[in-house]
């Protein structure tokens, strides 16, 4: 499932991860809003709402067809899943459904994709959750199933976007990186990881460095294939405040012992004046090449402002 090549680095864009909660109205102002402030891909995650699960808060609506619902609101920004869980679909029918968003959007589809990382979700969905090499196995033949369908003239729905949507798949790991980095457009790094002997889905924020080291381990493994995949980042927080330190403190998934001065360039924050996050957002983009911001709904508004100092 391969498409992105060498080239020059695509300009910033910014997506904002939306929870699907509320009527259709409702719901259709929210897009509209996202649009209004500049940002450019609407998002829906792909999580169950589980009362012990860190993730419950962004479990509502399924998110696929909730996609066709955001794009009849707006007209501008793309949409797209971030990220859909590869354990939960079949590859058939998962093709069926991206075939005809991709027709129903008109061409504004981008497919996120990733192994699943809340073992009660797969437990309540009676799904198996298994290790973690085979939640990978899981997601690679998906990935590989997905394209081989939506690529064969055979299937019986043509696709606005040829060959097929934009693929973004969320990585961390060496061999999801490879992965990724032979089969994606798009790279999504979620700036956490998982600590032994934490609960699933309890998760910490990742540091500078060792989000340096990965995304450099994904750039050189892309680069030998001759590709160069866009670079997404998931901001966790935004904070607009005149006191960034401060912001730092109690934020969740802060690694134990870390001071506020090295918080402040956790790769998955952003906090200070409207100037100082859009320096933020370009001393990011400058350090590790990330081009594409995600930011949850609660910033939305935050970080309208921050579109609109760098634009």
């Amino acid at each position: 499932m391969t498409s992105a090549s060498g080239g020059s680095a695509p300009a910033l864009r910014f997506g904002i991860n939306l929870l699907a909660t509320g009527s259709r109205r409702e719901f259709a102002a929210k897009c509209r809003k996202a649009e209004s402030l500049g940002y450019d891909v609407l998002l829906l995650s792909d999580h169950l709402r589980l009362p012990s699960s860190p993730a419950a808060a962004a479990a509502a609506m399924a998110p696929l067809p909730a996609l066709v619902s955001a794009a009849e609101a707006t007209e501008r920004p793309r949409v797209g899943t971030f990220v859909l869980n590869g354990g939960f679909h079949n590859p058939l029918l998962l093709a069926r459904d991206i075939a005809t968003i991709d027709r129903l959007t008109e061409g504004r589809l981008e497919l996120g994709l990733g192994t699943g990382y809340v073992r009660g979700e797969f437990e309540a969905a009676g799904l198996p959750w298994g290790t973690a090499r085979d939640r990978v196995d899981r997601l690679e033949r998906l990935v590989t199933e997905v394209g081989s369908f939506l690529e064969d003239p055979g299937f019986g729905l043509d696709l606005v976007q040829k060959p097929r949507p934009p693929l973004l798949i969320g990585a961390n790991g060496d061999r999801m990186l490879r992965f990724a980095a032979e089969n994606a457009d798009i790279v999504g790094f979620s700036g956490l990881r998982q600590d032994p002997g934490k609960a699933s889905g309890e998760l910490t924020l990742v540091d500078a460095p060792a989000m340096a080291e990965r995304v450099d381990y994904l750039r050189k493994t892309a680069a030998d294939l001759g590709r160069r995949p866009e670079l997404n980042v998931l901001v966790h927080t935004v904070a607009r405040t005149a006191d960034p330190r401060a912001a730092t403190r109690g934020i969740r998934g802060r690694p134990d012992g870390m001071t506020d001065d090295e918080a402040l360039h956790l790769p998955g924050l952003l906090a200070g004046s409207d100037r100082e996050l859009a320096d933020g957002v370009l001393e990011r983009r400058e350090r590790f090449g990330f081009t594409y911001f995600t930011v949850l709904e609660p910033f939305m508004d935050q970080f309208g402002h921050v579109i609109d100092q760098l634009r």
